[in-house]
This record gives C-alpha cells, sequence and structure tokens, in this order.
C-alpha cells in the first residue's frame, strides 16, 4: 500500500494522534498503557521505549556521546547540549510583550504565564 506524503492513517482510539504505520502506533500506545518492555540488565529498571533504556544505561557507564563543539564536554543526550547556549550568548526565544529574551522555550513559556 502506498501512502501520499503526509498521509497518516493509522488514529490511536486514545489520543487521537495519528501515523504513518501500524508499527508507530502500536509503539506509541505504550505511552497510554504505561507498559515498561525494556528493563536495564544492570539494575532492572523498567523503561516505556528502548531509546529511554539507551539514555539510562548510560548512566552506568559513564558514556557521554555527544560532545559541546566548543568545550568538548560529553552528554548522554543530544538535548542535553543546552551549554551551547552559554558559550554563544543566544536567546533565541523573545517575549512577544516584554521583549525579555531567553535560551529555551520552556523558560519563555514559564515567563509567559506570570504577564
Amino acid at each position: 500500500e502506498q501512502l501520499c506524503d503526509g498521509e497518516k492513517p493509522h488514529k490511536c482510539l486514545e489520543c487521537g494522534k495519528s501515523f504513518r504505520s501500524s508499527s508507530h502506533l502500536i509503539q506509541h500506545q505504550v505511552i497510554h498503557s504505561g507498559e515498561r518492555l525494556y528493563e536495564c540488565d544492570q539494575c532492572r529498571k523498567r523503561f516505556q521505549t528502548s531509546s529511554h533504556l539507551l539514555v539510562h544505561q548510560r548512566t552506568h557507564t559513564e558514556e557521554r556521546p555527544f560532545r559541546c563543539p566548543d568545550c568538548t564536554q560529553g552528554f548522554r543526550q543530544n538535548a542535553n547540549i543546552v551549554i551551547l547556549c552559554i558559550h554563544t550568548g543566544e536567546r533565541p526565544y523573545e517575549c512577544g510583550d516584554c521583549g525579555k529574551s531567553f535560551r529555551q522555550s520552556s523558560h519563555l513559556i514559564r515567563h509567559q504565564m506570570f504577564h
């Protein structure tokens, strides 16, 4: 079966989110069931996704495969290279009400709740 670009025929009955493949829908539905199918062989802690298990396993090995290009500090997750903002001074998230800028979108959202 060929899908048109952007077509997502597999819909989650729990939340309405749609997916291109049934396997992605099944993977998503674990969020709603709370099942934790992936177990760490070191400490027996369980996780909903294999990617969460992989990140956790790095706590046992101290592996930090993601590096800041400015200072070479290592991180367990690519998303944790927020330290880049410290080096560049970049604050790309600006409040439309007062003009204050933030390094992270979550900080802007928190700020906007108090306007």
